[in-house]
């Protein structure tokens, strides 16, 4: 159990970041909102591009031509790991990256299909997030109802 509140949200927090805090009557998506998330998304992204840098450099420090054939598959075994998680650090990246369009065309925090505010606890925990929870919940439904 955390002992003090700062522990308790450590979980929600990206290198410092902490949850935005919405003031009572606070007009949803105003400037510091925004601000919160460009701040947000770009230190995400940036934590991101800093693993690949590290992912390269293991990989060309650690590479070796083992003789033995259990420490070849081993070692090719960990680097295919590596190398799958980056691809899809690539492809949030990218998420990122059209995230960050939204939000210079003000189309950030609101859902794709129906409009309506996607909310500032979901943003927190899902910043690409592009559909409210109810249109989320029904897409879900319906990739369950096709593909079995």
């Amino acid at each position: 159990m955390p002992s003090n509140k700062k522990e308790a949200t450590a979980g929600f927090t990206l290198r410092g970041f902490e949850p935005y805090k919405e003031k009572k009557g606070e007009e949803y998506m105003n400037d510091k909102q925004v601000e919160h998330f460009k701040g947000l998304l770009q230190a995400w992204k940036t934590e991101l591009m800093e693993e690949v840098d590290r992912t390269m450099s293991h990989m060309k420090d650690e590479a070796a031509n083992f003789p033995d054939p259990a420490d070849r598959a081993s070692q090719e075994e960990e680097f295919s790991l590596e190398l799958r998680t980056r691809d899809r650090e690539r492809k949030l990246i990218k998420k990122i990256d059209s995230t960050m369009e939204r939000i210079e065309n003000d189309d950030y925090g609101f859902c794709d299909a129906c409009g309506v505010e996607i909310g500032i606890r979901r943003l927190e925990a899902r910043p690409t997030a592009t559909l409210c929870v109810d249109c989320k919940t029904l897409d879900e439904i319906k990739e369950k109802q096709i593909g079995g």
